[in-house]
C-alpha cells in the first residue's frame, strides 16, 4: 500500500514538473523569443504595418480606408471626398457603430456570381460614377478607360491598393480639386507605384493611404 502511494506521488510530482517546464518553455520563453525576433527583424510588420503622419498612426498599409465627406442630414451613404484619391469599392461588408473610421464589421466579398443582376447593376453604376467624377474640363474619361479595380471590391473588401491605371485615371480630378499642376500629381503617382513582389508575384499597385499622405504634404507646400 505504501509503495503504491509513493509511486503515485512520484508520478504526480514528475507530471507536475513536466507541466511547469513545458509551461515555462512554450508559454513564456518561446513567445518572448519569437516576439523579440519579430520586433528586431520585422518591426513594422509585427506591429501591424502602421503608417504614420505627423508623428501619429493614421492607418495600416494592409487595410484600405474610405475618403468620404461628412454625412449630410438625411443621408445614409456618404459621398466621396473627391479631393483625395479613392480606393476600391468595399461592397459585401457588414457595418458597425464601433469602428467609425472604417465602419467595417468583417471582411468579405459580395459572393455574387459574375452574371448576378445586382452585381452587374453595382458595376455599371460604379463605372458611370467613376467616369462622371473624373471627367473635368479639358479631360474626359471614357468608360473603356475604367479598370476593373475601380468598380469591384476585392475578395476581402479591405484592399489598401489600387492599380496604377486607376490612380492615373484620377490624376486630373485630384489636380483640379487641389489646385495643383497635373504633372505634379502624376509625379506623385509615379513615385508611389510598387512593382510585383520579388519581381513576379502579384501586380503593380499603389497604396492609397500613402499616396494621399504625400498629396496632403504637397498641397501644404504649394
Amino acid at each position: 500500500m505504501n509503495n503504491s502511494v509513493t509511486n503515485t506521488a512520484r508520478l504526480l510530482g514528475a507530471g507536475l514538473r513536466a507541466l511547469l517546464v513545458l509551461t515555462l518553455v512554450t508559454g513564456v520563453i518561446y513567445p518572448l523569443v519569437i516576439t523579440g525576433i519579430a520586433q528586431g527583424l520585422f518591426h513594422s510588420t509585427a506591429n501591424g504595418s502602421q503608417i504614420t503622419a505627423d508623428g501619429k498612426v493614421v492607418g495600416s498599409s494592409l487595410i484600405g480606408q474610405a475618403y468620404d465627406l461628412p454625412l449630410k442630414k438625411g443621408q445614409v451613404t456618404p459621398e466621396p471626398d473627391l479631393k483625395w484619391f479613392q480606393g476600391r469599392p468595399a461592397n459585401g461588408l457588414g457595418r458597425n457603430s464601433v469602428n467609425t473610421q472604417y465602419k467595417l464589421l468583417l471582411s468579405g466579398a459580395t459572393n455574387l456570381s459574375a452574371d448576378n443582376e445586382d452585381l452587374v447593376k453595382q458595376v455599371e453604376e460604379a463605372k458611370a460614377a467613376v467616369v462622371e467624377e473624373n471627367s473635368v474640363p479639358g479631360h474626359t474619361v471614357e468608360p473603356s478607360q475604367v479598370p476593373a479595380d475601380a468598380v469591384t471590391s476585392s475578395g476581402s473588401g479591405l484592399d489598401p491598393d489600387i492599380s496604377p491605371q486607376y490612380a492615373e485615371l484620377q490624376v486630373h480630378r485630384v489636380a483640379e480639386r487641389s489646385g495643383l499642376p497635373v504633372a505634379e500629381v502624376q509625379r506623385l503617382v509615379d513615385e508611389h507605384i510598387e512593382g510585383r513582389t520579388l519581381g513576379f508575384i502579384g501586380e503593380p499597385r499603389v497604396n492609397v493611404l500613402e499616396l494621399n499622405i504625400a498629396l496632403r504634404d504637397l498641397v501644404a507646400k504649394s
